[in-house]
């Protein structure tokens, strides 16, 4: 089994409902695993979860803690810049705060920013570089 791989990726929120609300909007389904404290969304090869931030802060071994966001970003690619826009529109529209609508970038791609309710940030992104697979799932290309 290879080491450089990531299972799942757990997000405290503030507010579970909203937390909720806001990813079922952009189409995420639930996985019947879920609980009341934890929600669980399969993805592209790894699971997505959503957990309070004071259970997430005890689970962690530190009780009390003040779980902070924004210093990590979460992303998606898409095939073409419509695509970027219409998802974009679609978080806002879902409750998102744009951070920074999507433009044309200096790496020669196409890429805007926002975060959901509770801050996590989101990029959205079409790299003219990396080639979507069919599933929407990317493998980064051999150097060459």
């Amino acid at each position: 089994m290879t080491p450089q791989r990531i299972t799942l990726i757990t997000l405290g929120v503030a507010d579970m409902a909203r937390a909720r609300a806001f990813y079922e909007a952009l189409g995420w389904e639930r996985h019947p695993e879920s609980q009341e404290a934890v929600t669980f969304y399969q993805a592209n090869g790894f699971a997505f979860g959503l957990f309070g931030l004071e259970d997430l802060a005890k689970d962690q071994g530190r009780p009390g803690a003040a779980l902070g966001t924004g210093a990590a970003t979460l992303a998606q690619n898409f095939a073409t810049e419509a695509e970027v826009d219409g998802a974009y529109a679609a978080a806002l529209a879902a409750g998102a705060t744009a951070l920074k609508a999507p433009e044309k970038v200096f790496w020669g791609g196409y890429s805007g920013y926002f975060t959901d309710p509770d801050g996590h940030v989101w990029e959205l992104a079409m790299n003219p570089f990396w080639a979507l697979n069919d599933d929407g799932s990317l493998t980064l290309p051999a150097a060459g």
